[in-house]
């Protein structure tokens, strides 16, 4: 997402026809009760044994899942492996990956230890799903909801069904890009909700491109009104949550102004002049389950980072 003044810039591009991409591979490591060790994950170009599945469960106890807008996944894929050796999540969504999915980094990430999903287009948008377990069930894009651009990616890890999603940045109110963006929640309602119905474990994470209240603003007033602050794309995030979703990052104590988005420009990270637009929704069976949610801002310190930051959850499984 880029801000040209108080106005974001959403792209648009035709998405290439979806294929089924799935990755097998080999868990890196094992859960030991509630806390976990994992080995050490190869680098980047590392040579893998032909890939296995694991007969045992990976998880035993705890389970971390975690939302990261890359903002280029060619430009950011050491970053992000990087960023998996030292957090090695059991399930990440991507957005903006920016490539089509003959381009999609596979041998990389089977290196990492991860099974992937991937779901994108030239240029612009782009999704994916890793996760250290195969992802079953998966969907691309809302059923039922046409649309070109490569926008969602689900998939059922571990009992917990996960869906990923980059929703519309929007431009501006009134622009036909916003009321492209108030369709496209209204058809994601619809949707969640039935998945929902279906699969009372649910986590719906992303880049949602929409602050809840003026606490995810660094400027409230100067944003008032503006895109990702508007009270259209509010009431539209508070309908998601009525479905029976829990905001986790807003079941535990977080420092004031934590943003999980900010600028490229005037110095915007350093002065923490930021939004959070990037959230981890979560079902009602899964709240008394939730043990932590934190934003990782150092990635957003790397040389040429993402302007966004992953947000990261924590879970238990056990009764």
């Amino acid at each position: 997402m880029i801000i040209e003044g108080s106005v974001s810039r959403i792209f648009c591009g035709k998405a290439a026809p979806a294929q089924q991409n799935a990755l097998s591979v080999t868990a890196g490591a094992r859960y030991s009760g509630a806390r976990y060790a994992r080995a050490a994950l190869p680098s980047v170009g590392s040579k893998l044994a032909p890939a296995t599945i694991q007969s045992q469960p990976l998880f035993e106890n705890s389970m971390q899942l975690a939302t990261w807008n890359v903002n280029s996944l060619t430009v950011r894929l050491p970053q992000l492996v990087d960023w998996l050796q030292a957090n090695p999540v059991d399930v990440l969504v991507l957005q903006e990956t920016k490539l089509t999915d003959d381009k999609f980094p596979a041998d990389a990430l089977r290196a990492a230890g991860y099974h992937a999903q991937w779901f994108g287009q030239k240029t612009y948008n782009g999704v994916a799903l890793l996760s250290r377990t195969p992802a079953t069930d998966v969907v691309k894009n809302i059923p039922g909801f046409a649309d070109d651009m490569a926008r969602v990616i689900a998939g059922t890890v571990a009992g917990i069904r996960v869906i990923g999603a980059y929703f519309p940045n929007g431009q501006a109110p009134g622009s036909d890009k916003f009321e492209y963006k108030m369709e496209w929640l209204k058809g994601l309602r619809a949707w969640v909700k039935k998945e929902l119905e279906a699969h009372p474990q649910l986590v719906l994470m992303g880049d949602y491109n929409i602050t809840f209240d003026d606490d995810d603003v660094w400027d409230p007033e100067g944003m008032r009104d503006q895109i990702h602050c508007t009270d259209e794309e509010r009431y539209h995030l508070r309908a998601l949550v009525a479905l029976g979703l829990h905001d986790s990052h807003r079941l535990f104590a977080q420092p004031p102004k934590s943003y999980s988005w900010w600028d490229y420009r005037d110095f915007a990270f350093r002065r923490n002049r930021g939004l959070r637009i990037d959230h981890i929704l979560i079902s009602n069976a899964l709240k008394p389950k939730a043990q932590s949610c934190q934003i990782d801002k150092a990635p957003r310190k790397n040389e040429r980072p993402s302007d966004h930051a992953p947000v990261v959850l924590d879970i238990n499984l056990g009764p």
